[in-house]
């Protein structure tokens, strides 16, 4: 009796964590590299890897197999709901930016 009693408890207790108290706060937990749109139209293909650096900052992610490609991500969550997530990634050849991928709108043309 008294270990069917420990296993139901041990049931509601654990099921708990998965749908969460009603009405317990959530902070935003903020993570990566935060870049923004005027970051992102500074970017020129042949500018050195330095001058990147020291537009975006250092990258969250280095790929130590290849060392021409930097990736900086931002994510913002509440909890377990991601609000805001950004990616962007550089791409280097003989220490000059080829090009760059990411979620940013490209700036406007200018004309």
């Amino acid at each position: 009796m008294r270990t069917l009693l420990l296993c139901g408890v041990l049931a509601l207790v654990t099921g708990c964590g998965n749908f969460g108290f009603p009405g317990v706060y959530r902070i935003d937990v903020e993570q990566g590299n935060l870049i923004n749109q005027e970051m992102v139209d500074q970017l020129k293909p042949g500018m050195t890897a330095r001058q990147v650096q020291f537009i975006l900052g250092t990258p969250l992610v280095q790929d130590t197999f290849n060392l021409n490609r930097w990736d900086y991500r931002y994510s913002i969550k509440n909890g377990t709901e991601i609000r805001d997530e950004r990616r962007l990634t550089v791409f280097f050849e003989n220490d000059r930016l080829t090009h760059f991928t990411s979620n940013y709108k490209p700036a406007a043309a200018d004309g």
